[in-house]
Formats: structure tokens, C-alpha cells, sequence
């Protein structure tokens, strides 16, 4: 069996949390901007400063590594290709954002709206970005 080429995990990861970032910006700024400042208010938090969004950015690229670390590590099983990223991209996303949106919504700290916006736009972007990440990845000759 190969080794995992790790330079190939981060290139790929690079990109599928450059993918990653700009859905969460779209989805956070663009399409529930108006509900977010909403839950915010009710929350009686802050609206996130550039410090918070420093953080969630460079947390999205490990993110992207992680689901093409995922990929390389279930290609031997599954084969390359586009179905094999999209499984490692919809663990991540179960992982992820099922869990935790059960959680949060479950303790009404995410609105039951937001969380299953998030949960059908993660599907999407998580495939997305993993496909892409993929398609950067390739097998170590050693």
C-alpha cells in the first residue's frame, strides 16, 4: 500500500478550505446575515469581531487538510475519484456540522431555521470542497 503524500494532503486541503471559507462566507454574510444578527441579539452576544473570523478562517483550511487527509486515507478502499471525496466530505460534514447542530439546536442556542439551513448548505459545500481538494491529491511513488 502507498503512503499517504502529505505535501499533496495539505496543496488539496489548501484549497478545499479556500472552497470551505468563501461557502461559510456566502452562507454567514450573504444568505442569513439577517438571521444571524438576530440570534446574536437574542443570545446577547457580540456581532463577531475580526479576531473570531481570523480563528473560523484558519480553523476551515485544518478542516479542508483534515476531510483530504480523510480522502487519501479511504482511496485505497474506495478508489480516486469524485465518489470517494464526496464520502469523505459528508463524514466531515456529519461529524461536524449532524453533531453539532443537534447539540446547539438541542440546547436552543442555534434557531431550529439556522440549523437546518446550515445543515443542507454544509452538505453541499462540504461535498464541493472536498471534491476540489481531491482533485489535487495524488498517491506518493515511494
Amino acid at each position: 500500500m502507498k503512503k499517504i503524500n502529505v505535501g499533496r494532503v495539505l496543496l488539496g486541503g489548501l484549497l478545499a478550505g479556500l472552497v470551505l471559507n468563501i461557502g461559510e462566507t456566502l452562507l454567514n454574510a450573504v444568505v442569513i446575515a439577517g438571521d444571524n444578527k438576530a440570534e446574536m441579539e437574542r443570545l446577547h452576544l457580540p456581532d463577531p469581531g475580526g479576531a473570531f473570523i481570523a480563528k473560523a478562517v484558519v480553523a476551515t483550511f485544518v478542516l479542508g487538510i483534515a476531510i483530504v487527509y480523510l480522502y487519501a486515507a479511504i482511496r485505497p478502499r474506495f478508489g480516486p475519484g469524485v465518489k470517494t471525496a464526496i464520502c469523505a466530505g459528508v463524514m466531515a460534514w456529519f461529524f461536524i456540522s449532524v453533531y453539532a447542530g443537534v447539540i446547539y439546536s438541542g440546547l436552543g442556542m442555534v434557531a431550529m431555521k439556522l440549523f437546518w439551513i446550515g445543515l443542507v448548505w454544509g452538505l453541499v459545500e462540504y461535498a464541493i470542497g472536498a471534491v476540489a481538494g481531491a482533485w489535487l491529491y495524488k498517491e506518493s511513488e515511494a
